[in-house]
């Protein structure tokens, strides 16, 4: 076969070897399917797998200190009031950072609790995913990155915060909150409304 012809389809046949590589190594994960397991240990030396949480409504937030979009959030004390309120509903909220070892935001366990104590942080667990393992099985992309899973395991929001992308805090007011409405038709059991939307913030640091 003429060389002219021949590269092209290797080059197509190798791509295609690669994207079904990658596919194998993500989960599907999507509105209205379970979620899949995982098991990481938090930054108090705790193990946890996402199933001892099933019958509970659990939040997945993916999150960098220091982020622009992560740290209005924080330091407003808007995410720790979704997250105390998440709380008295019984409702678990896991806090994930999969940034890799040495990039932006990867703090040590005596970090994060530093951090935690200043901002008012409130997660059930805070998380480091170094390899990203889980991240990238959510395909998490941005910090905040957030996700909803009801007490049978079905994600039922994944995406932005909320509807203003912005680091500015003077948008909290205007915004409308996507987590805290998926939240609430949760515990109404509503079906939520906006299943999906884009998630904004930094990029996470795999």
């Amino acid at each position: 076969m003429n060389s002219t012809f021949l590269f092209p389809l290797l080059r197509a046949a190798l791509l295609a070897a690669l994207l079904g590589l990658g596919a194998s190594l993500r989960a599907d994960v999507e509105v209205g399917k379970p979620v899949p397991d995982f098991t990481l240990t938090d930054v108090m030396g705790q193990m946890h797998k996402l199933s001892e949480f099933k019958g509970r409504t659990v939040v997945l937030e993916w999150v960098n200190p220091e982020c622009p979009f992560v740290r209005k959030h924080y330091e407003s004390g808007n995410i720790p009031k979704l997250q105390k309120a998440a709380a008295a509903d019984k409702v678990v909220w896991l806090s994930i950072n999969s940034g890799a070892k040495g990039q932006q935001g990867d703090y040590t366990a005596e970090q994060v609790a530093e951090w935690s104590k200043n901002v008012g942080a409130a997660p059930l667990a805070y998380f480091r995913d170094q390899d990203g393992k889980v991240g990238k099985l959510y395909g998490a992309k941005t910090t905040p990155d957030m996700y909803v899973i009801n007490a049978a395991g079905i994600l039922v929001y994944q995406g932005a915060i909320d509807s203003i992308r912005s680091a500015d805090v003077a948008d909290l007011a205007k915004a409308t909150n996507y987590v805290t409405a998926a939240l609430t038709a949760v515990k109404a059991g509503k079906p939520v409304e906006k299943t999906v939307t884009e998630p904004y913030g930094c990029t996470v640091k795999y």
